[in-house]
This record gives C-alpha cells, sequence and structure tokens, in this order.
C-alpha cells in the first residue's frame, strides 16, 4: 500500500467553489480499481493550499487511474480552479516503531 500525496494550489477567491467540486469528485478516485480511500484536506495557514492523500494498493495502481477515462473526469472537475500544476508525490506506509 502506498499513499499518493497531491499538493494543491487553489485560485484566489475560489477556494469555496473548489471546495464544493472536490469532494464531490472524490468519489471517481475511490471507484479506481485498488483505490483504497482518499481525502482532501485545507491548510490552515494558507486557505488556498489543499492536500489530497489517497491509498493506493501500488504506484503502479495510481499510474493506471492517471491513464484512465476516470481521470480525465477527475481533472475536469478540479484542474480548472488549479494556481499552479498539482505537485504529486508518493510515500510507502509508516515506518514500523518496536513496541514495549
Amino acid at each position: 500500500m502506498i499513499v499518493e500525496h497531491a499538493w494543491l494550489s487553489v485560485d484566489e477567491g475560489r477556494e469555496e467553489e473548489f471546495m464544493v467540486s472536490v469532494v464531490g469528485a472524490l468519489a471517481i478516485i475511490e471507484g479506481a480499481p485498488q483505490c483504497h480511500g482518499a481525502q482532501v484536506q485545507r491548510q490552515v495557514e494558507d486557505p488556498r493550499i489543499f492536500l489530497l492523500l489517497v491509498q493506493w494498493a501500488s504506484v503502479q495502481a495510481h499510474m493506471d487511474f492517471r491513464e484512465s477515462d476516470q481521470f480525465v473526469e477527475w481533472r475536469a472537475r478540479t484542474a480548472p480552479f488549479y494556481a499552479s500544476p498539482a505537485v504529486v508525490t508518493h510515500f510507502s506506509q509508516p515506518l514500523e516503531r518496536p513496541r514495549y
């Protein structure tokens, strides 16, 4: 399992419109094969910044989504609000901690 981390910068003054659109669009991602959930969080310090977190079975599962019609629909609903291109990275599962 990996976590996609997408930093989304939204045009000033369009934050509320974006929130309505992105919340509705989350179902598109969550309907993708090998997606195990998605959420969006808003930054406190700069309310124009949002963080998309998606759990995928693998990086390849995310790449497959990006080649799908579902991704085209996701982009149509969210990209018109972006002030700059999304910055997307992938993270592994949390590091294991010793249990005492």
